[in-house]
């Protein structure tokens, strides 16, 4: 970790209020929809009903024909654009996903048509008048579908299968595996969920004719893939595609993908030299965007007779929707569960299978966690079988099998090298605060509620660099970010990334990183990203990466600028440059308090009379930074406290536990609340959310009245304790943190479930789990997992 001067930090580790909360309560955030531009055409996209079918007829002529409607356009009037997502690995079949469908229709809501209007209204009314004929097609909706169907969804997968990776194969595992003590042979599924962010995917297209440029205002979490994306659809320069991202209203993974609608709209703004306009209502939404986490689980775990694990073996099946998205593709969910599946325990030999499927339903996106709910609920579930059947305490069997801290570095079966955290820490300090909370006695409390307590310890790679990310071998491969920092005359400091935030306060933390480093209040440094104009490239916010990686650039970027301060300050002062601390708005001697000078008179002087300076060699005070981590590992503890009402099979989360190691926490009240937005997606993963389909593949949660989203009546109180276990590997020391919520909070439930019901002998390996499944437990129904008519 990287100082840039003696004094100590002030402002990294404090619970600094955010900045951006202001003018978001004050109703004065800038949205995309808020973009005011009364001259802009209105979009409606007429969708597939059918969820598989030939395309044989589209009939527009009624709605060209309606007053006020501009354009009705087809595949074929855009040229046939595509998006092609691209692995360069033999396991990976790449297919096309047109920006509107033209020959066959492979989900229910796909777009074929675009309705271009004057306003919203007719758009949508003339959309409706569009008829389509189209040979319906069987839908694959479930993993024996998929080679089973005489049409398959892509031609170049007849079996349905895009991603088929052998991963860790090992021929010792066989004979541990019929050698070991115990064997558990366990089917885990997971549910598909949609993100369902506040502010639904929206864009306006804008013509600059001065500078023949496209300027895209959307919601998106990645500005410039996005422009790289519409330049490829579109085959014209980058150079003429600008996209700005305003403040963004939730993405969750669902915006870090290039969406097909976007990419329409800026082809019509192109085409039309006017601007345009779509915003997606909350049907489209749920029915049409993104989803995720729709995985299949078939695991044999061998322990040896203490509870060790001997030998994993994992095939994991992933239901990708229809076609791979640009860029991260089809391959994000299978690779990241059969790559990171031993997570913090030290598992003996090891090798997954990971496949990813196509099915006739909407694609898959990286949503918040990217696989690792699921392998961490597999992995915790695993845990608490075993010690049932070893006669094991469920905490101890964690603690054998979990990394220790004198293990560290460890390198796994799985190839991944764990840096120094706190697993058993973690966990420890999570069971004591178990205790404190009183949570053992009230299982036992005799009122005719059933209670259990759930525990999950587990890791979150975070910070995934450009080496880690080029492994997956994605012809666009994310990782490094560069920022510039700039101070102007008066001191204020302006700083630039190719992050985007959409709620994790970056305004605030690196506002707080750069102002330590240059001796000034956070108040006086503001952020800038979201243009692909301002920052030159920059990948932007996924994968809790941006305060590692961007701010890590920023500090970098920061202290050069720091240093460039202290060779003024130095002359000025007549001083060893090295000697200038630089702290409280002022440049000072060490050891000389009353020789300083504030550092805003060091800027004015650089800026207006810099010919007074004879050892200045550079003009203004500006530098930038870059930063290109491996990618490291924080960790957590959660438990969770449930309650189940035996009448009703309703359950509960009463109250919850985490205590988590991000390395250096640069602001705990924006970590905090991080993790309790991620614990609330988690628990909503484990008793709530599910998009459900019809055999013919017809979604059947396309409104807020089926796909539950918990509201607040259902978060129970999160408490968050910190550990600390500073990163070398970045230069703040810290590790991400922004998904590690939603990865530990379904197994802690699913764990606190089994344990509330463990006189009806539960054995729940499966979520969301439903008022219904738990009445079958209690009616003494034999336990399965629901059978979906979709995977």
């Amino acid at each position: 970790m990287n100082a840039s001067s003696s004094a100590a930090p002030r402002w990294v580790g404090s619970r600094l209020p955010r900045r951006e909360d202001s003018r978001m309560l004050r109703g004065a955030g800038l949205f995309v929809d808020d973009i005011a531009d009364p001259h802009a055409y209105h979009l409606a996209f007429v969708r597939s009903p059918h969820a598989s079918g030939r395309i044989i007829e589209i009939g527009t002529e009624d709605a060209r024909a309606m007053p006020g409607v501009i354009a009705v356009l087809t595949s074929a009037d855009l040229g046939h654009p595509q998006l092609t997502a691209v692995l360069e690995r033999e396991e990976f079949i790449a297919t096309a996903m047109p920006l509107l469908a033209h020959d066959k229709v492979r989900y229910a809501g796909e777009p074929m048509v675009v309705v271009v209007a004057e306003n919203r209204g007719l758009a949508e009314d003339a959309a409706e008048s569009v008829w389509c004929e189209i040979e319906e097609l069987p839908a694959v909706m479930s993993f024996d579908d998929a080679g089973a169907v005489a049409t398959p969804i892509h031609d170049e997968a007849p079996d349905g299968v895009l991603f088929d990776l052998q991963m860790f194969s090992d021929d010792v595992l066989e004979e541990l595996l019929a050698e070991a003590p115990l064997v558990l042979e366990e089917t885990f599924r997971s549910g598909r969920v949609a993100a369902a962010p506040m502010e639904s995917r929206a864009c306006l297209g804008e013509w600059r004719a001065r500078d023949e440029q496209v300027v895209l205002h959307i919601s998106t979490q990645v500005p410039h893939q996005v422009r790289t994306g519409v330049a490829q659809a579109l085959g014209i320069p980058e150079s003429r595609v600008r996209v700005i991202a305003p403040d963004v209203g939730g993405g969750f993974g669902l915006k870090c993908v290039v969406g097909r609608e976007e990419v329409v709209a800026a082809a019509i703004t192109l085409r039309l030299r006017h601007a345009v306009r779509w915003s997606e209502d909350r049907q489209e939404n749920l029915m049409a965007s993104f989803h995720g986490r729709e995985q299949d689980y078939r695991i044999r775990a061998g322990f040896d007779g203490e509870g060790r694990i001997v030998g994993l073996d994992a095939d994991i099946r992933c239901n990708i929707g229809a076609y791979s998205v640009s860029p991260f593709s089809c391959a994000v969910e299978p690779l990241m569960a059969a790559t990171e599946l031993p997570g913090v325990y030290k598992v003996g030999r090891y090798a997954a299978r990971a496949r990813g499927f196509a099915s006739n339903k909407a694609p898959t996106a990286p949503y918040r966690g990217v696989s690792r709910p699921q392998i961490v609920f597999v992995m915790e579930r695993l845990m608490d079988k075993a010690a049932q059947r070893l006669g094991l305490d469920r905490v101890e069997i964690r603690r054998r099998n979990t990394i220790q801290s004198e293990d560290f570095p460890y390198t796994g079966p799985n190839g991944i090298t764990y840096e120094p955290g706190s697993y058993v820490e973690a966990l420890d300090h999570c069971v004591a605060e178990i205790e404190t909370a009183g949570w053992w006695q009230a299982c036992e409390q005799n009122d005719g509620l059933l209670r259990g307590v759930g525990i999950a310890n587990f890791s979150e790679r975070t910070a995934y660099g450009t080496a880690t990310m080029g492994l997956r071998k994605m012809q666009m491969t994310p990782g490094f970010e560069v920022s510039h920092v700039r101070m102007d005359a008066s001191g204020d400091v302006v700083v630039t990334s190719g992050t985007c935030g959409h709620g994790q306060g970056h305004e605030t933390t690196f506002a707080q990183i750069v102002a330590d480093r240059l001796g000034i209040t956070p108040d006086r440094v503001k952020l800038r990203q979201g243009d692909t104009e301002i920052t030159s490239f920059g990948w932007g916010t996924f994968g809790s990466r941006s305060l590692v990686i961007g701010g890590g650039a920023a500090a970098v970027a920061a202290r050069g600028v720091a240093d460039q301060i202290r060779q003024v300050a130095g002359e000025m002062l007549e001083a060893d440059a090295a000697d200038i601390d630089l702290a409280e708005g002022y440049a000072t001697v060490r050891g000389a308090p009353d020789a300083r000078i504030a550092i805003d008179d060091i800027a004015a002087t650089v800026h207006f009379r810099s010919h007074t300076l004879s050892e200045r060699r550079e003009y203004l005070l500006e530098a930038s930074g870059s930063a290109d981590p491996s990618g490291m590992f924080s960790n957590a503890a959660h438990a969770a406290l449930v309650e189940v009402d035996p009448g009703t099979g309703d359950a509960r989360v009463l109250d919850y536990i985490v205590v988590e190691d991000c390395g250096v926490v640069v602001n705990p009240m924006i970590v905090e609340g991080q993790v309790r937005g991620g614990v609330a997606q988690g628990i909503a993963a484990a008793l709530y959310e599910e998009m459900e389909f019809s055999s013919e593949g017809q979604p059947q949660s396309a409104t807020f009245m089926d796909y539950l989203v918990p509201t607040a009546s259902e978060i129970p109180r999160v408490a968050v304790h910190h550990l600390e276990t500073p990163c070398d590997q970045t230069e703040t020391g810290a590790k991400g943190m922004g998904e590690g919520g939603s990865i530990g909070a379904p197994a802690a439930v699913v764990s606190a479930l089994n344990h509330a019901l463990r006189e009806y002998h539960a054995d729940i390996d499966f979520i969301p789990v439903r008022p219904s499944d738990l009445r079958k437990i209690l009616d003494g129904t034999a336990v399965v997992p629901r059978e979906q008519e979709a995977i």
